[in-house]
């Protein structure tokens, strides 16, 4: 027990992690490196999950694509910007307008989360655009919109975590005007004493996700 002890108050404890799939292909793995680097005795548990009723309490930190009622803490890290992906030549290169998307085919995420309140940004401007597919994966997405499908909009993160830049079938727009950003949190619960090693990780987190919105 003392020895357990010593080991929390070192930081080589365990922390639990709730993450979603954009966090976990580019913030996560940043994070994970340095603190194992600094306590490579540590424990580090991930959980990734797509919802939106989040059970902050099940986990020491959560990631997250919005605010959640009840009493938890808010740490915001970055704002994650909306971008079009499309077959290459499907839209002139540069910018696009997002009136352009009334009524075109479309792939998406299913309709929780942050995809949610896009939809609802584009509706606001008289924008419906015609889904023909949702799934929860990133990359099978950008596997139907390779195939025809329709185009997608997909915040910034999930656009680099695929490497999408990369694909000479695929072409990355940004939107002019361009939609409310997906903002990126940090939770926990506000009554929670964080363990040394939790919050390395939040100071971690922190100076991760500045360096990658320096990159955007």
């Amino acid at each position: 027990m003392a020895a357990a002890v010593d080991r929390f108050k070192a930081g080589d404890g365990r922390v639990d992690i709730g993450t979603f799939q954009s966090v976990s292909n580019v913030i996560l793995p940043l994070v994970v490196r340095r603190l194992r680097d600094e306590h490579p005795g540590c424990d580090i548990r991930l959980f990734e999950e797509e919802t939106d009723l989040p059970q902050v309490g099940e986990h020491d930190l959560m990631f997250f694509d919005g605010r959640v009622d009840g009493d938890v803490e808010h740490l915001k890290l970055l704002d994650d910007p909306y971008l079009l992906v499309a077959r290459r030549g499907a839209f002139p290169d540069g910018p696009v307008d997002p009136a352009r998307l009334d009524a075109a085919p479309m792939v998406a995420h299913p309709p929780m989360c942050d995809q949610a309140r896009m939809e609802q940004a584009l509706a606001r401007r008289g924008i419906r655009p015609r889904i023909v597919f949702r799934t929860a994966g990133n990359e099978t997405v950008l596997s139907m919109v390779r195939a025809g499908m329709g185009a997608a909009v997909l915040p910034q993160l999930a656009v680099r975590g695929a490497d999408v830049g990369s694909d000479e079938a695929l072409c990355v727009h940004e939107l002019r005007p361009a939609l409310p950003p997906r903002e990126i949190f940090l939770l926990w619960r506000a009554d929670r004493t964080h363990s040394p090693l939790a919050a390395r990780a939040i100071e971690i987190a922190v100076d991760v996700a500045a360096k990658v919105a320096e990159r955007a």
